[in-house]
């Protein structure tokens, strides 16, 4: 009975643990740059030894790209797409035969918009991302953003 009990709170040790692993956290601010122009960053820091990967990713990556939705808003217009600033990183696994294009430490995207008038509105949607060390991959992660526009 005791080694039952023992080998159950191990294993909800170790998923507890698991479920609490975060290795990024998302910040997320809009910063006016000129009349009725605001840009949006979307601003990931990463711990150290984790890697979060890139919207594109090169054919043989086998990992998920970072993806953004951003919900419609009659509002204002995206200015371009969502663009990614940071040290890109090319990781290659010749036993694996796989690559990614990854960040560390942090990656800033930025997404430019402009409003239709002067109005208060929200910047909303949803960032899905993955992340990995050396030795694993956690399951894709969704994260919903609101980000304030005065």
């Amino acid at each position: 009975m005791k080694k039952l009990l023992l080998i159950t709170l191990i294993l909800a040790t170790a998923f507890t643990s698991h479920a609490q692993l975060n290795p990024v956290t998302w910040t997320f601010t809009a910063v006016k740059v000129a009349d009725k122009t605001y840009e949006i960053h979307l601003k990931a820091t990463i711990q150290n030894k984790w890697h979060l990967y890139s919207q594109k990713q090169p054919a043989d990556a086998i990992i998920d790209p970072t993806e953004f939705v951003i919900n419609p808003n009659p509002l204002f217009t995206l200015e371009g797409k969502v663009k990614e600033v940071g040290k890109m990183e090319v990781m290659k696994d010749a036993s694996l035969g796989i690559s990614a294009h990854q960040y560390s430490n942090t990656v800033d995207f930025v997404q430019k918009i402009k409003l239709k008038g002067k109005v208060k509105t929200n910047f909303s949607g949803t960032v899905e991302y993955q992340t990995c060390d050396d030795k694993k991959c956690l399951p894709p992660k969704k994260v919903n953003f609101s980000v304030p526009l005065n």
